[in-house]
């Protein structure tokens, strides 16, 4: 796959809502070699790998160039050797948008990352209505301290105070 991602993120109130909506779960493993210019990472999904490359935002973080492919499992795991800081380990639960129109992706993150979730919600444009589940809360999306490389260098565990309490 590989074209235009378009993505919002947003915290995630405390609790379990979101899991009790979730239609699906997996675990993920993923870990970044460095590049300049671009993110290029590597991810064991369960059973299945990827090696996927991202453009860097112009726009805040919204609208990015990716490029995804899988690749054979043990690749991935040769090509995580390669990978800079540690790797982030979390669990991601899928949850249908309140109207059904859109999946939100939410993430909870384990390790120095433990007590933050995360949802994303991916569009085919900028300005498209979607509908968040109440569990969503406010949107990080320009945030860096959210981006998945940045919690590898500075890990949750160590400004999740700066976050309303009922968000960590």
């Amino acid at each position: 796959m590989s074209g235009l991602e378009i993505e919002r993120k947003f915290l995630v109130k405390k609790g379990d809502a979101f899991k009790c909506a979730a239609f699906s779960s997996s675990h993920i493993q993923q870990g970044y070699i460095p590049a300049d210019g671009a993110t290029v990472r590597i991810r064991i999904r369960d059973e299945k790998a990827y090696l996927t490359i991202k453009s860097h935002s112009d726009n805040g973080g919204l609208t990015r160039y990716e490029f995804e492919k899988e690749i054979a499992l043990d690749e991935a795991q040769q090509l995580m050797k390669l990978c800079k800081g540690g790797v982030i380990d979390k669990r991601r639960y899928l949850v249908n948008s309140e109207d059904g129109k859109h999946v939100f992706e939410v993430d909870e993150f384990y390790g120095q990352n433990e007590g933050l979730v995360v949802a994303e919600v991916e569009l085919q444009n900028e300005d498209e209505p979607f509908k968040k589940p109440d569990f969503i809360g406010p949107e990080v999306t320009g945030d860096a301290r959210f981006r998945n490389s940045h919690l590898l260098r500075y890990p949750f565990d160590i400004w999740k105070e700066s976050l309303p309490e009922e968000f960590r």
